[in-house]
């Protein structure tokens, strides 16, 4: 089965996991296997542009369990079946190893991965994500959740009359409005289901409130990128979800959050936001994030 996405050679297949079969998204190469995880509210096509730019790669995307072509998957959710669903995926290719990016949420999965299987992910690349800040004691994480993905959460509960007016929702969007194109096309579009008038995201909102949850607050994850064992990159977008100037980090709070520069550098990029950075001309500086990690290419 041939996936579409404009100008490139892609190609879908599906892998046996807990409960069912996961969807991935391949951008055959052949070079290193890189393993591309996504956000909490996205999907596989959300890394076309960097698969364009790593054409010495084998990219694998998965679209995570409760997402997209993988929405029927049940729970138990949460970063841990990602991680179990991740694994799975390297087994069935047949792989040792692979280099693990990860975009926002799918950063923090990387980061977990990487943590308790450091033989299977020497090297992982962060991408506005994976860097988290606990929570106060008593938050409501629901409200927590609204407040820092508020119009990702909202969309789950919204309804279209017919593809065009869903597609035109996106392209108002702050975010992907100076990136639309046939690329940014698919990627949305890949998240649509149900029947006209009442068209929906497929995104599963028990599996974004449990994903949402462990990134929030759950010890293990918050900790993970500290390991001694996770080694790799952090980038980080210079703008926020919105476009707004305040972004995820900034360089006092990843200062703050005392990372080691030798096993985990990092560094903004400068004129992005929270989705941009993923999309030209930035995703050339993931790409070259990725090739660094690659086999023989790296430090270590």
């Amino acid at each position: 089965m041939t996936a579409s996405v404009p100008g490139l050679v892609t190609q879908s297949l599906t892998v046996p996991v807990s409960g069912g079969e996961l969807a991935v998204t391949q951008w055959p190469g052949s070079g290193p296997p890189v393993v591309a995880l996504h956000g909490i509210t996205a999907n596989s096509l959300a890394f076309a542009d960097l698969a364009e730019e790593l054409p010495d790669a084998d990219l694998y995307a998965p679209d995570l369990r409760g997402r997209a072509a993988s929405a029927a998957l049940p729970g138990p959710y949460g970063l841990a079946a990602h991680v179990r669903d991740t694994v799975a995926l390297l087994d069935h290719l047949g792989r040792r190893q692979a280099v693990l990016v990860g975009h926002s949420m799918g950063a923090f999965v990387a980061a977990l991965a990487a943590a308790r299987h450091p033989e299977r992910f020497p090297r992982v690349v962060l991408v506005d994500g994976g860097l988290g800040f606990p929570a106060p004691a008593g938050t409501d994480i629901d409200e927590l959740l609204q407040a820092v993905i508020g119009p990702a959460m909202d969309r789950l509960s919204m309804t279209f009359e017919d593809r065009e007016s869903y597609l035109a929702f996106f392209r108002a969007h702050p975010a992907l409005a100076p990136h639309w194109g046939p690329r940014v096309a698919a990627y949305v579009d890949r998240d649509l289901t149900g029947r006209a008038p009442e068209l929906r995201s497929s995104c599963v909102l028990d599996a974004v409130r449990a994903d949402g949850a462990d990134v929030l607050g759950d010890p293990e994850v918050l900790a993970a990128v500290h390991r001694s064992q996770v080694r790799g990159t952090l980038l980080w977008a210079e703008r926020g979800l919105l476009d707004e100037p305040r972004a995820l980090y900034d360089p006092e709070r990843v200062a703050a959050a005392g990372l080691d520069p030798d096993r985990m550098p990092a560094r903004r990029v400068d004129g992005t936001n929270h989705y941009s950075i993923l999309f030209p001309p930035a995703a050339g500086e993931v790409a070259a994030a990725v090739r660094a990690a690659m086999p023989g290419r790296g430090e270590g």
